[in-house]
């Protein structure tokens, strides 16, 4: 449960706050991984793990039940114990050093850098911004920063609204590169037992849908990034990626196909990244930028 409401003042107290945590890259997992995304190829021990399949790593193993209704683990601990019922991974930037490989051990040392409330659309809101620093045998290997929201709880019957202020209009044209993507709840599911995840959108149907009131399973925000990343990594393979900056702007369900398109910059080095909705809406904007 959420427990008695804290402050925003007493939420702050939570700045600073610092979790070091360690783990390995089972072949296991990342073959698993390969499946669930379709990739024609597994890398095997000491080749690189593709770009946000590290996403898979440090997953809170919560026994099942101290989950609450909504399946994620209890509030408190590392991040700050917010109030709101509905939490979300709304946007993220990282920042790849040196490759990790299947077989590394790799260390992520995480940092709370911001908490902050306020009152939008929908009710209150309450933003954490989290920073990671992985390492593996070669040093320092990825920076990221993850945008993480909690919201209210939607009102009976209405239709839950995606986690930005301003309405997104439709996704960028001009595409060069394109992959549809089939959101099934076989791919929902496996890749929330992959990152353990128990976030019940994402897989139990009666639950995202009558409790919750989304119109089918959601697809997860990091599996989208992941998505992207992925496309730019195969479009582009000659550059390995550097950076890369993602937005959750409108929610994906199962209930209709959606595209991972984007498209080279002129500069040779960077690409503009997106996520297009079954009705043509922007429900991811991203960029990227890759090494010579």
């Amino acid at each position: 449960t959420a427990g008695p409401r804290l402050p925003t003042s007493r939420l702050e107290d939570w700045i600073g706050r610092t979790e070091t945590l360690e783990d390995d890259i089972y072949p296991q997992p990342v073959a698993a991984m390969a499946a669930t995304l379709d990739r024609a190829r597994t890398p095997g021990p000491g080749e690189a793990l593709p770009a946000g399949w590290h996403w898979m790593l440090f997953n809170r193993a919560a026994p099942t039940g101290t989950l609450g209704q909504d399946g994620h683990p209890p509030r408190g601990g590392f991040l700050p114990p917010v109030d709101l019922p509905r939490r979300m991974w709304a946007g993220g930037r990282l920042v790849f050093h040196e490759p990790l490989s299947v077989g590394d051990r790799v260390r992520r040392e995480s940092t709370i850098r911001q908490v902050s409330a306020k009152e939008g659309r929908t009710g209150r809101l309450v933003f954490v911004l989290v920073a990671h620093r992985l390492s593996g045998p070669r040093g320092l290997a990825i920076e990221e920063e993850h945008d993480i929201v909690y919201r209210a709880a939607p009102a009976s019957g209405a239709q839950p609204a995606p986690p930005h202020s301003a309405p997104s209009g439709p996704a960028p044209t001009g595409a060069v590169w394109s992959r549809e993507i089939r959101p099934t709840p076989a791919l929902l599911f496996r890749y929330s037992a992959l990152t353990f995840n128990g976030h019940r959108i994402h897989y139990d149907h009666p639950y995202a849908t009558e409790v919750e009131g989304y119109p089918g399973l959601v697809v997860h925000g990091p599996l989208i990034a992941t998505l992207l990343m992925g496309l730019a990594e195969d479009e582009r393979p000659q550059g390995r990626l550097a950076r890369f900056e993602f937005r959750a702007v409108n929610p994906l369900f199962d209930t209709a196909p959606f595209r991972v398109e984007g498209a080279p910059r002129e500069d040779g080095r960077t690409a503009r990244l997106w996520a297009r909705g079954p009705a043509g809406e922007l429900a991811m904007n991203a960029s990227a930028e890759f090494s010579r």
